[in-house]
């Protein structure tokens, strides 16, 4: 599902090494200039020569990191405001890690206690339902915070913010697509919304890949089966822009996911259930229109039984997982 009144999202794997973003445009005929939105690599984000070749000089950099940078230059208020909201939603993201890694570690033990089948199936759907408690009220009080600060500050009405608004909505006009790369997520979420990015995609194609998909789907998952600092949560970090719909975008799958752990890749298929958890590797792509998603290349859906399968193209149309790639 998308929203957004968008004309399609292309949700692609990472594309720094080996690039589909060009198949993807050409597959879509896409003509016109393309947005680019690179906040995501922050103090990087204008070292951008390769994505400007690869869409044969069709890029134009809505540089939004460098917008923010210079909003908040021009309007000490507004940044000491943000500022302390950013140290909020930090605070809230600690206590709400500290719930949840003791939730999956009794989900963990519970699923590894010996007893009847009707009672553990009963206990591991009281487990899963304690977690999704606790995604929903961190995502409750975040959308609430955020509401506050909006009511209270008024972003878009400031006119250091609405110089930058209006020079975008300008450049937008002669763009038919915007693509967004991947990067620090909760930075590139930040600045897509403070510059109400949502409201340009309307009419527009949109590319997104790494945190750039992440960044537009419903919730924002943060995961790393195997980080280096040591065992990690999978976490819900906020809300994102909600233009692709019922599906958990989870990029890299190659570093970040363990696809043969079964209790890992079970859980977090009925955690997120009824969206779809996607796994992404270099190379996928999956293009939504509004009547549905098509044309799925090497996407991986994750299983509520703890296998992953082909997101798959019926011959009638309809997706459905199948061919169980492992367990």
């Amino acid at each position: 599902m998308i929203s957004g009144h968008t004309r399609a999202i292309v949700l692609l794997g990472a594309q720094r090494f080996d690039p589909t973003l060009g198949e993807a445009v050409a597959e879509l005929k896409v003509e016109g200039k393309i947005a680019t939105i690179t906040a995501g690599w922050q103090e990087r984000e204008e070292e951008d020569d390769d994505l400007r070749e690869h869409l044969g000089g069709r890029a134009v950099n809505l540089k939004l990191h460098k917008r923010a940078e210079e909003a908040f230059r021009d309007d000490a208020e507004l940044m000491e405001a943000h500022r302390e909201r950013q140290a909020l939603l930090r605070h809230r993201q600690d206590f709400y890690r500290i719930r949840m890694e003791h939730a999956l570690e009794a989900q963990h033990v519970i699923d590894n206690r010996k007893a009847p089948p009707d009672i553990l199936e009963d206990e591991a759907r009281a487990s899963i339902q304690a977690i999704r408690d606790i995604d929903r009220m961190h995502l409750e009080r975040c959308v609430r915070d955020r509401e506050e600060f909006d009511a209270k500050w008024k972003p878009l009405t400031r006119p250091a913010i609405a110089r930058h608004v209006a020079e975008l909505a300008e450049i937008m006009k002669d763009c038919d697509a915007i693509a967004i790369a991947g990067g620090h997520v909760a930075s590139l979420l930040n600045r897509l919304r403070l510059f109400d990015i949502q409201n340009f995609a309307k009419g527009k194609f949109i590319f997104a890949w790494c945190a750039g998909a992440m960044a537009i789907s419903e919730r924002v998952v943060i995961f790393h089966h195997s980080p280096p600092q040591g065992p990690a949560a999978v976490e819900v970090l906020d809300e994102g822009l909600g233009l692709a719909g019922d599906v958990v975008v989870l990029p890299q799958p190659e570093l970040r996911l363990k696809l043969d752990d079964r209790e890992r890749i079970q859980t977090m298929a009925r955690r997120f259930a009824p969206a779809t958890c996607l796994a992404m590797p270099a190379r996928s792509r999956v293009t939504w229109r509004r009547r549905g998603p098509e044309h799925a290349h090497g996407v991986i859906a994750l299983r509520d039984d703890g296998m992953h399968v082909r997101f798959h193209e019926t011959e009638s149309g309809v997706f459905q997982h199948r061919g169980v790639l492992g367990s």
